[in-house]
């Protein structure tokens, strides 16, 4: 008999929810969208999008998962890139969103086998479910700012 203990499905849970919550976000943007930096040198959503699959991949090494990307190819959505200076290397939305879903769906595959969360690991997992949120809210601003409609109510 197969158990899961109540950090698995915290994990889970917050996951599917970051991923809801992204997705909801996400919705209704173009590409062209996706690429204003605003203030002319904010994050525009395209780097925060391929950020957070960027350190999804840390995620799902940590968990035992390929990643959806060669981390090095994309290089420009990494921790510490400065997006305004390497806009000419982003991914086309629509991909970003493709890549989003993959990993997605990689998550939940790791977290169905998952017996149990080494703990070494704790640490990790819960400030890479931390950076999610955080980067989620940040769309939802993005989203309004572009002149969309909120997507949670």
């Amino acid at each position: 008999m197969e158990t899961i203990t109540n950090d698995i499905e915290i994990i889970k849970v917050q996951a599917f929810s970051n991923y809801k919550v992204i997705s909801m976000n996400l919705e209704g943007i173009t590409h062209e969208e996706s690429m204003i930096f605003p203030n002319g040198d904010a994050n525009c959503m395209n780097w925060i999008l391929g950020h957070l699959i960027y350190i999804r991949n840390a995620f799902l090494n940590i968990l035992g998962e390929e990643p959806v990307w060669n981390g090095e190819k994309f290089s420009a959505y990494n921790r510490g890139e400065i997006p305004l200076n390497r806009k000419d290397e982003f991914v086309n939305f629509e991909d970003l969103k493709s890549y989003l879903k993959s990993s997605q769906d990689k998550l939940e595959s790791a977290f169905s086998k998952l017996e149990k969360i080494e703990p070494e690991n704790v640490n990790d997992i819960a400030i890479l479910s931390f950076h999610e949120i955080y980067h989620s809210g940040q769309l939802g601003y993005l989203r309004r700012i572009l002149g969309k409609p909120g997507a949670i109510k």
